[in-house]
């Protein structure tokens, strides 16, 4: 069986000298010595010197630094790609994780490191279905996941919440409240977690029933009627429905429906001939996804047959790269499992926190969606492919749709906003405390507000920067250095 770890950078094997807890290994310092390393880390950043945002004097062009980033993706879908980032400043921000990253670089950080999301916005977190089949609510997107400080995760965060609110139309005050419960939940649920021991860490969990139990009263009742009806909406999406929604009849057997540009069956794309040899090579780099498998899901998988692939394009910050869905049946027709396969590259991040302990991207997004997420997909894995130019690739697998159930940001009020921002700064606190000293973080937070009121002005600050940096790309466009392709 092939493991994760196979991918590792053979230099950096040595967990104490490198990875994710920092240079030393927080299992053989004592609680009260961790206690003290977080409240020491406020001489390298106080708490309130994260409330600062002013752009460097050298900050680089955001449209050249965007542009750039596209250089190595699917030239007909980048226009896309910039369509969907202009339809909002939010919509800009969620594409633009690299630039934030780039800025997030020259930002006060406290030394305490952690496995980052990477692109923590709010609409990453979402339910899902969890192997034991409960919904379940957690981060769902790590193409840029790395160790690194915490302060990123939490002020991409923090940063989302106050762009949403402000496409809503809420008021300044309304905006403040819910970034700072959005802070104000990830601390008090770090500095929970701190007292908790290790497995018990672990094994926590947010389903459907503990949201209700925890915010359903505050919520009221008509809201909690609107939230069932969407989880039980959403545990009808899985491989029956996408197979139903994605596919069509050709002669009898099924095959992937044509819908260009979002999705373009691989015999259109190619023509037959070079289809056989493509699926050749997909079917290599299938079955080197198979051994990353745990042998029980290896065998489960190995229950299905491949019928047919097809192009997809997926998200806002991923339009361009490679992603594929793979349609396969198991007993029969009623039987499907659609898998998504989609390109992995080096995380934004890489630059300020350091190259990833792994060679492989695709076992790098893996390594830290398996720590960050409470319950991951049963077909969660990854692989190498050689591409339809003939470039080696990095990618990962997992399951197209699984109960999966989105944040509908135009059904938001400032309560339930801030509900969510609650949800968000406790679900994002889980997942670090999985990964990082716990302790010394939640010594570093403290007990006290004076975090919570430093990452609302930073909200603040950033979330005006964005809307410039929207407004240069708008501009752009005008000038025609971007082409862009709306609505699509």
């Amino acid at each position: 069986m092939v493991d994760v770890d196979a991918a590792r950078r053979p230099a950096r094997h040595d967990r104490d000298s490198s990875t994710l807890l920092g240079p030393v290994g927080v299992g053989r310092l004592s609680r009260a010595e961790r206690v003290e390393r977080g409240r020491a880390a406020r001489a390298q950043a106080s708490r309130s010197s994260h409330a600062g945002w002013q752009a460097a004097a050298d900050r680089p062009d955001p449209v050249e630094l965007l542009v750039e980033r596209t250089h190595d993706r699917l030239p007909e879908l980048v226009p896309i790609h910039f369509g969907r980032m202009l339809a909002s400043p939010f919509a800009f921000y969620r594409g633009a994780a690299a630039l934030m990253a780039a800025d997030l670089a020259d930002t006060p950080i406290s030394g305490l490191r952690v496995q980052l999301c990477g692109d923590a916005h709010l609409s990453n977190f979402g339910g899902y279905a969890s192997a034991e089949r409960d919904m379940v609510f957690d981060l769902n997107d790590f193409d840029e996941t790395l160790p690194g400080p915490w302060e990123w995760d939490l002020k991409r965060l923090v940063v989302s919440f106050e762009l949403a609110g402000r496409e809503r139309g809420f008021t300044d005050d309304e905006r403040r409240a819910v970034v700072m419960g959005t802070s104000r939940a990830y601390r008090q649920a770090v500095r929970g977690f701190a007292q908790r021991s290790n497995l018990e860490v672990w094994y926590t969990r947010m389903t459907l029933a503990a949201i209700l139990s925890r915010w359903g009263q505050d919520a009221g009742r008509k809201v909690v009627r609107s939230l069932e009806r969407r989880v039980d909406k959403a545990m009808r999406k899985d491989s029956i429905l996408a197979s139903s929604r994605l596919t069509r009849l050709d002669h009898g057997e099924a095959r992937l429906r044509s819908d260009p540009p979002l999705l373009v069956p691989i015999g259109e794309l190619l023509g037959d001939a070079d289809r056989d040899t493509f699926e050749q090579v997909i079917g290599t780099a299938f079955r080197r996804y198979r051994r990353t498998l745990p042998t029980d899901r290896r065998d489960l998988l190995e229950q299905f047959h491949y019928v047919d692939m097809a192009r997809k394009v997926v998200g806002v910050g991923s339009v361009g790269t490679r992603a594929w869905v793979l349609l396969l049946l198991g007993v029969d027709g009623t039987d499907p499992l659609v898998l998504q396969i989609k390109e992995a590259n080096e995380s934004v991040l890489a630059e300020a926190a350091g190259a990833s302990a792994y060679v492989n991207h695709g076992a790098r997004v893996v390594a830290g969606q398996r720590l960050m997420q409470a319950s991951s997909d049963i077909f969660l894995g990854w692989t190498t492919s050689q591409g339809i130019d003939g470039a080696d690739r990095d990618f990962y697998v997992r399951q197209l749709w699984d109960w999966k159930l989105s944040t509908d940001i135009e059904r938001q009020s400032p309560a339930t906003l801030g509900i969510l921002g609650q949800l968000c700064g406790w679900t994002l606190a889980r997942a670090h405390a999985r990964s990082g000293d716990r302790v010394a973080l939640g010594a570093y937070v403290g007990p006290s507000d004076v975090l919570d009121r430093a990452m609302a002005d930073f909200a603040v600050a950033y979330a005006d920067q964005t809307e410039r940096d929207h407004a240069l790309l708008a501009q752009a466009e005008r000038d025609g250095r971007v082409a862009v392709q709306r609505g699509v």
